[in-house]
């Protein structure tokens, strides 16, 4: 068999590429920032929103491996990724518009139910569209661009979580548009912006689709690639969970690490922070003052947002002075240390030096696993083995989302701001954790 040369790709096309993902991570945005507060209108307690956080690893665990198998099997008019793309980012669209008319919706189920149902919709629709970007920036780049390609994918994530985490805030200081909950329903600011991440989904995923290109199944013959595992059902899946790459096994410790502090500061933050800042009771789910809080999570959340977009630029030259492995180390302890901090601020304004350290290591998360792993996965499997990766992400948000709610329920007294305080010892232990990799040349 020859060997396989991927010929460079220029900074223009690489960003291209990504845009898709701007889109993508806009969405998320909105659900990270916004989720908690919908749910807990619609009536969640703050025991229970873990357990209704659920619905996205959940869904990610069982969709990405199956996306990630056909779309590496799939070539058609419109690609071997693109598809999928296409086809997440209209389900998508669809879920951000009515999500948070879930209590309109219901008539005879409780709204919680509803808004349940729909978040896992959104969820199911992210995943699908997610799944294949990470599996084309490893078709399209050569192994000397991955963390170059990674990088800028994350600097794009970057930019879109900014915009569709500040979003409510915008419209609800700048643009004088209503923050108030009126008969339980949402406030009007938060409704527009999810309408808004509707539309962005939407046109982010299609300038992708039209800009950039694929290699077809002839082209990657000529180059001398052999497609493997052509004929391999889906249930190979369960084969190649087996005779995953020894690098992906070590990194599953550190993605368990980082992803359950992630989940329990998407889930908790809001009202950590209404209560230990704000200094609302526990109870208030709704006041004018919880939504202000509500907004603020928003704000800081395109801070560590935004310091991720701008670091991500730097993360390849960091990578090639002290190694990939360094690189996620010091980045998780800075995350690590930015929401440890939060239990001691008490001043909202200062909790923006919290989301610095917050910021770095999320770029780190969304890059450099990546590039650890990439050197490591047959191509001709990319798909599915970028699908099984998220396994490690999916799992830890699974036992968080399980025993999150009661340990916050009965281990904290309540108070969800200790929620954030483990989560920040957890990033320092993920960051021990990847000096133990051994890396592939």
């Amino acid at each position: 068999m020859k060997t396989f040369t991927k010929p460079r790709l220029s900074i223009a096309q690489i960003f291209n590429m990504s845009v898709g993902f701007l889109g993508i991570q806009f969405g998320f945005a909105l659900q990270n920032g916004n989720a908690t507060r919908v749910l807990q209108n619609f009536g969640a307690d703050v025991e229970q929103l873990s357990w209704f956080w659920l619905a996205a690893p959940l869904t990610g665990m069982i969709i990405q491996p199956i996306i990630g198998f056909y779309s590496d099997r799939t070539w058609n008019g419109l690609g071997r990724r693109k598809p999928f793309f296409l086809t997440g980012a209209i389900l998508a669209a669809t879920a951000l518009f009515f999500f948070p008319h879930a209590g309109a919706l219901a008539n005879f189920i409780p709204p919680i139910i509803v808004g349940a149902g729909i978040l896992m919709m959104m969820d199911a629709s992210f995943n699908v569209a997610m799944e294949p970007f990470r599996a084309l920036v490893a078709d399209n780049l050569p192994d000397e661009q991955n963390t170059l390609g990674f990088s800028i994918q994350t600097f794009l994530i970057g930019i879109g979580a900014v915009v569709g985490s500040s979003l409510p805030y915008m419209f609800g200081n700048w643009f004088g548009i209503s923050k108030e909950v009126i008969n339980g329903q949402i406030p009007a600011n938060v409704l527009y912006s999810f309408y808004v991440g509707a539309a962005v989904f939407i046109t982010a995923i299609v300038w992708t689709i039209v800009t950039t290109k694929e290699y077809s199944p002839a082209e990657r013959e000529a180059m001398g690639f052999e497609e493997e595992g052509s004929q391999d059902s889906i249930l190979s899946v369960f084969r190649y969970i087996k005779e995953m790459p020894f690098t992906m096994r070590q990194l599953g410790l550190v993605q368990f690490f980082s992803w359950f502090a992630l989940f329990s500061m998407w889930v908790f933050s809001t009202p950590a922070i209404a209560h230990s800042v704000y200094n609302l009771p526990l109870s208030d789910h709704s006041s004018a003052k919880y939504q202000e809080a509500g907004d603020w999570v928003g704000i800081l959340f395109g801070v560590y947002s935004g310091v991720s977009a701008i670091y991500a630029i730097f993360l390849p030259r960091i990578a090639r002075v002290i190694g990939n492995k360094s690189t996620h180390a010091i980045s998780l302890i800075a995350g690590g240390l930015g929401l440890i901090s939060i239990y001691f601020i008490s001043n909202d304004q200062w909790l923006i030096a919290s989301m610095v350290g917050v910021g770095m290591a999320w770029a780190s998360i969304l890059a450099m696993p990546y590039a650890i792993l990439a050197g490591s996965i047959p191509m001709s499997k990319m798909g599915v083995y970028m699908g099984i990766f998220n396994f490690f992400i999916t799992l830890p948000q699974i036992v968080n989302g399980i025993i999150g709610g009661p340990i916050v329920k009965y281990l904290y007294g309540g108070n969800p701001v200790y929620a954030i305080l483990a989560a920040g010892v957890f990033l320092i232990l993920g960051s021990i954790s990847v000096l133990w990799i051994k890396e592939k040349a």
